[in-house]
């Protein structure tokens, strides 16, 4: 036995697994057979559930059997967002009863909710968002472990994580995960753009080095929902709208992640994947979001539901290496409007005994783990407009009923949940309906389900970290490598008349400043107006020299973002109207003159009607100085190069802006840097679209929700279609 950590023992033997824990836990060993095994439930027996050589989830199975009903309910908790130190907002933490910049405790110390839910909510289960540096994060995982390995059991902590290896920072939708120095990589919809499955490969391969490292075992993602819907929010999350293209990224995502190479399969080294969002989240109706019960329905008017499926029910269920199926799967939100063909039952996904039990379950035999998406049984908001209303017409019943209906549909566990109450009360209300014999079988499958997960990457065995190596694997350069070549790969040249790029260095730079108007937030929070400098100027130094008008300049570099709007308004509702407002993927006020007179689905408890129609309606995207910086450095510039470089996260009306531009690059979540780096020549464009750019608005009206491909594409002046597969080199069209 050595320390290679403090506090922490670790053995090695031949033949064996590699044992560690706690010297402070009261854990000891057992020997048999030669062999050493850590005696977690401190009986000085070996039980099933502590023999490394047993499959995981024979151990599963024994361990469930021995757990109480409220320790099976911890498991099936999930925490809400954590982050290390707990003193970021929204999710902010006590130390001793003090707010952790007084409490003088150190940044990976455990705070008191942590504390409270390990031990008297049992949960085992931590989403981790921002962390100071990879060490800190280390040392916080090991403090956690060191508290489970003291409870009951010795169950360890299974922490998760949210997408956090984006090169242009958090999406649009998920909460900040920051810190740990971790490889920068393309958005999902980038990779799509790559147009080359081994770069997901690689990504994950390296990124789940980087997530144990951090302490991490489980991803909540890959989001592998078809995005046939060019105005939802998520769309740049997403790996695109091609189902056999997605299908690759899929296989290459979760094999690279949950596979460890040493073994072939599940290790030391391998993260369980939770693909989302059963059965796809990618039509919402006229673009609009579930995470808002304004947006609730997902619609499918082009009857295409079955192809939202694919990329879970052909490629993340069917994988190609040992791990065989994603470990988890999250339903989404929506309430999938018609799908239900068995009851005729229109709710939240979750709740839907034929979306889950009777298709997730039944005709496709998933055997993984069913986690909800976050916050969805808790009690709704008393308007539509507020951000934690997601019980989607499961209203009239109590939170405990809700928890049962989604148990008995094939659910394991409830994302963002904290408190075994609900679960305990829908046990109770289940043996009084199905027999305690019945439930107790029940729960025992998901408390099995989920501790698989944890076996199977070794946390029974092996749960301590070395900071110091967590250190120099996070953010390695290797990694990094690797990140910025994908960055590069990912990046579309859509313009370049008169092959004006590659720019030379050293050139006078003329780069405008954004302005946004005052915006709504993704928790419905305003977010007041502002400037944005879109590039530091000590990058662009790399490059040329930035001056600070067009008349001195050599070329203008003008960044900008995709259009980005409000899409319910209370004031619209308070004026009489129903408060749905048209999203727009055009910079200039838009009049929704195509869009549906009655919409397709609908229906609140806080509305009186059911038709969410915007026709006639008019938006106006908050970024809208976008498109003036374009114009103005046009015509300021006069015949002197205009350069556009779109941050791309919906597809974009580009007959707005595009014949005053000489190029224009599209990127979909990268750095400023990689972006450069193809206008000046420093990599030759390799990316095309992963999406159609529409014609015009009136075409993303009519189009199909649940149909891919059914726009009517951008044509430019060079006669050059904004269609998907299509992007240029600097010699002209690739391929």
């Amino acid at each position: 036995m050595e320390y290679k950590t403090p506090g922490i023992l670790r053995l090695t033997q031949p033949g064996g697994k590699e044992l560690s824990w706690s010297e402070d836990s009261g854990i000891g060993l057992i020997q048999q057979d030669g062999l050493y095994f850590k005696d977690l439930a401190k009986t000085g027996k070996l039980l099933p559930y502590e023999d490394w050589r047993l499959d995981d989830w024979t151990r599963a199975k024994d361990l469930a059997s021995r757990l109480s009903v409220e320790e099976i309910a911890g498991l099936m908790l999930y925490s809400p967002h954590q982050s290390v130190p707990g003193n970021q907002m929204p999710f902010v933490g006590t130390y001793g009863g003090k707010p952790f910049d007084e409490s003088g405790c150190e940044a990976y110390a455990l705070s008191d909710q942590q504390r409270q839910f390990l031990k008297e909510e049992h949960i085992r289960h931590v989403l981790v968002t921002g962390v100071k540096d990879a060490a800190t994060a280390a040392r916080w995982s090991n403090e956690l472990q060191k508290t489970a390995e003291t409870l009951p059991y010795g169950i360890p902590v299974n922490i998760s994580t949210d997408p956090r290896n984006g090169a242009r920072g958090s999406s649009s939708v998920e909460f900040r995960t920051g810190g740990g120095d971790v490889s920068k990589w393309p958005e999902g919809v980038g990779f799509a753009a790559c147009f080359d499955p081994e770069v997901v490969r690689q990504f994950a391969e390296d990124a789940s080095r980087e997530y144990r490292a951090l302490g991490i075992c489980t991803a909540l993602g890959p989001q592998i929902d078809l995005c046939t819907e060019p105005r939802w929010m998520r769309f740049i999350d997403t790996l695109g709208m091609d189902t056999e293209a997605s299908k690759q990224m899929v296989k290459a995502y979760c094999d690279g992640m949950q596979t460890t190479k040493a073994t072939g399969g599940w290790g030391k080294e391998s993260v369980n994947t939770m693909v989302k969002h059963w059965p796809g989240g990618g039509s919402g109706e006229a673009g609009r979001d579930a995470h808002y019960a304004f947006g609730q329905y997902a619609v499918y008017p082009g009857s295409n539901a079955a192809e939202h499926m694919k990329p879970f029910t052909e490629a993340a269920f069917q994988l190609d290496g040992s791990t065989k199926a994603a470990s988890a799967v999250m339903p989404y939100y929506t309430v999938s409007w018609g799908l239900d063909t068995k009851n005729g039952k229109n709710v939240g996904n979750s709740y839907s005994e034929y979306i889950i039990k009777d298709l997730l379950r039944g005709k496709y035999d998933y055997q993984g783990v069913v986690c909800t998406d976050w916050g969805i049984t808790g009690d709704p908001n008393p308007t539509i407009e507020g951000f934690g209303s997601r019980c989607y017409h499961m209203e009239d019943k109590t939170e405990a009923e809700r928890h049962l209906i989604a148990i008995m549909n094939g659910v394991d566990q409830f994302g963002g949940n904290s408190a075994i109450a609900p679960i305990l009360e829908a046990y109770q209300i289940g043996c009084r309906e199905y027999g305690e014999n019945t439930m107790r079988q029940r729960m025992e499958l998901s408390a099995a389900r989920l501790l698989k997960n944890i076996f199977q990457c070794g946390l029974f065995e092996d749960p301590y970290l070395d900071p110091e190596e967590s250190a120099r694997i996070v953010g390695c350069e290797e990694f990094v490598r690797h990140g910025f070549e994908a960055q590069h790969k990912s990046v579309v040249l859509l313009k370049n008349r008169e092959q004006v790029l590659p720019l030379q260095k050293g050139l006078k730079l003329y780069i405008p400043h954004r302005h946004i108007r005052e915006s709504m937030g993704f928790m419905r929070w305003k977010q007041p107006a502002r400037d944005i400098d879109p590039v530091e100027s000590a990058l662009i130094a790399k490059f040329g020299t930035r001056v600070e008008t067009p008349e001195e300049a050599d070329a203008a570099i003008v960044f900008v973002e995709s259009p980005s709007c409000n899409c319910y308004s209370t004031e619209d509702l308070e004026a009489g109207g129903n408060g749905y407002l048209p999203i727009t993927l055009q910079y200039r006020p838009y009049t929704a003159v195509d869009a549906r007179p009655v919409s397709i689905a609908g229906g609140d408890f806080r509305e009186n009607f059911t038709n969410r129609s915007y026709r006639g309606k008019t938006n106006t995207a908050y970024n809208e100085q976008d498109l003036d910086n374009i114009l103005e450095a046009r015509r300021r510039m006069g015949n002197k190069p205009v350069i556009v470089c779109a941050a791309v996260s919906n597809p974009m009306v580009m007959g707005e802006f595009e014949a005053q531009a000489d190029a224009i690059v599209a990127e979909f979540g990268v750095s400023c840097e990689a972006v450069l780096d193809i206008v000046f020549g420093n990599y030759q464009p390799t990316g095309r679209l992963p999406m159609q750019m529409p014609k015009d608005m009136s075409t993303v009206e009519r189009h199909c929700e649940d149909v891919a491909f059914d726009l009517e594409a951008y044509v430019d002046e060079c006669g050059n279609k904004y269609d998907y597969g299509f992007g240029l080199n600097y010699s002209g069209k690739i391929g």
